[in-house]
């Protein structure tokens, strides 16, 4: 493989499908081909630990910050996830030791989902590009506690996979790792999109519910992996001794929209929403987006404990890990438009609810900020439709994500009814362009 040196040569050295195999060895003087995500943390970080020091934290550094990879089975990994009660840093929040004993028997492969499809989010890419050993260490473990027979980390940004080469090459014990990139579509990160991908099928969800570890397949999200390394080393009672009694640890949160500092953040587990938008340099909001585009619109209540029960009781999901903050200056009806209409061209079009229920539940929107009054009712019927009815979940996440949104804003549709909010739209939601 050449060196890659800029963007667009990036893009065309590691093109979707690209696989590198295990003992592959990348060029001399391969860099990342794009600048470092901005990380930061809220209290002593632990998986950004170094990044004080490195833009990159390589091998040698990683080792002398944490220590060399402790020994594990699979009994051994089960307890510390009982003790822990570690659960994945994905959008489902499924507890892994659950995944770990769903496993009828060894596994036949161990998959990191590096596939941050979700347009808001970096933090898996953080990871990545920024500390990627950690992830790897936990991998690394898991593989060896399953007796997989190979190690598959599965990403769509090119400086996501240009990293991972390096840290591969960079240690002696990751022969069984293979890197491929694959597409980036929405619904490409959902896991048997994700295997479908891998497969060299199109990536796209294949409408079952079958748990993937009854096929022997035990696959988790970058930053699950990255805690695995960290419970590790540390144990449940040191893991324990930050966040809060029913979810310790830390966990990685993208924080944007209208901030001055946005980034991948580690907090403390139950951290307030408060601490977490004062640090960023939050301008004043009207609303948050917490979990991203199949989270839910809240109010900016700093009292918010960001931790999965924290955010379920304001009526919400933590989800993805995403906190977007919607500034007092533009149209939230707007922002809200754009991402329906941006969620419907996601979809998989292959079934009703997402081919038209998911388009018309968008037009419903735009029809709200152009005043039109009988559109409320026929959105929540749109969405009703819609959830629980598709062959994979995005209509449920974007039914979600719309309807939580007009039920907040209903003092901006009322003003949209009157003739408009008077504010203009500042696009402070990302949407596309994040392949």
């Amino acid at each position: 493989m050449t060196a890659v040196t800029d963007r667009a040569a990036a893009s065309r050295a590691v093109p979707a499908g690209t696989v590198m195999p295990a003992g592959t060895v990348m060029a001399a003087g391969t860099v990342m081909p794009v600048s470092p995500i901005t990380a930061w943390s809220i209290g002593a970080p632990r998986l950004l630990a170094g990044l004080d020091r490195a833009e990159r934290v390589d091998h040698v550094t990683h080792t002398a910050i944490h220590g060399a990879l402790p020994a594990t089975d699979n009994a051994h990994l089960l307890g510390l996830l009982d003790a822990s009660a570690l659960y994945g840093r994905g959008g489902a929040g499924f507890a892994f030791a659950r995944k770990l004993r769903s496993l009828a028997g060894p596994a036949t492969r161990v998959v990191v989902n590096g596939a941050e499809s979700e347009p808001a989010s970096r933090k898996d890419r953080a990871l990545l590009t920024r500390v990627p050993h950690l992830v790897l260490d936990g991998a690394i473990s898991v593989g060896r506690a399953v007796e997989a027979r190979e190690i598959t980390v599965a990403v769509h940004d090119a400086a996501a996979y240009s990293s991972l080469a390096r840290a591969v090459q960079e240690r002696t014990e990751a022969t069984r790792v293979q890197i491929v990139r694959v597409d980036g579509g929405f619904v490409g990160g959902e896991e048997h999109a994700l295997l479908r991908g891998l497969a060299g099928d199109t990536s796209i969800p294949a409408g079952r519910r079958r748990p993937v570890s009854a096929d022997g397949v035990l696959l988790s999200n970058v930053e699950t992996f990255a805690q695995l390394a960290v419970l590790l080393r540390r144990g449940p009672h040191r893991f324990a001794d930050t966040g809060t009694r029913d979810e310790p640890g830390t966990t990685l949160v993208t924080v944007g929209g209208a901030v001055a500092r946005p980034g991948v953040v580690e907090i403390p587990l139950g951290t307030p929403l408060g601490i977490l938008m004062t640090a960023a340099g939050a301008a004043p909001a009207q609303a948050v987006v917490i979990g991203g585009y199949h989270g839910s619109w809240l109010p900016p209540a700093g009292e918010i404990a960001l931790n999965r029960a924290g955010v379920a009781a304001a009526g919400g999901t933590f989800g993805a890990g995403v906190v977007l903050v919607v500034g007092a200056d533009t149209c939230a009806l707007g922002e809200l438009g754009r991402i329906a209409h941006w969620l419907a061209a996601q979809s998989a079009r292959q079934c009703g609810p997402c081919h038209f229920g998911l388009p018309a539940l968008a037009t419903d929107v735009e029809a709200l900020y152009r005043g039109t009054a009988p559109a409320l009712a026929a959105a929540f019927g749109h969405a009703r439709a819609v959830d629980g009815r598709g062959a994979c979940r995005h209509p449920d996440g974007a039914a979600r994500f719309v309807t939580s949104g007009l039920h907040l804003l209903q003092d901006e549709i009322d003003a949209h009814l009157r003739g408009g909010c008077g504010r203009p739209l500042l696009r402070q939601l990302p949407m596309g362009g994040h392949r």
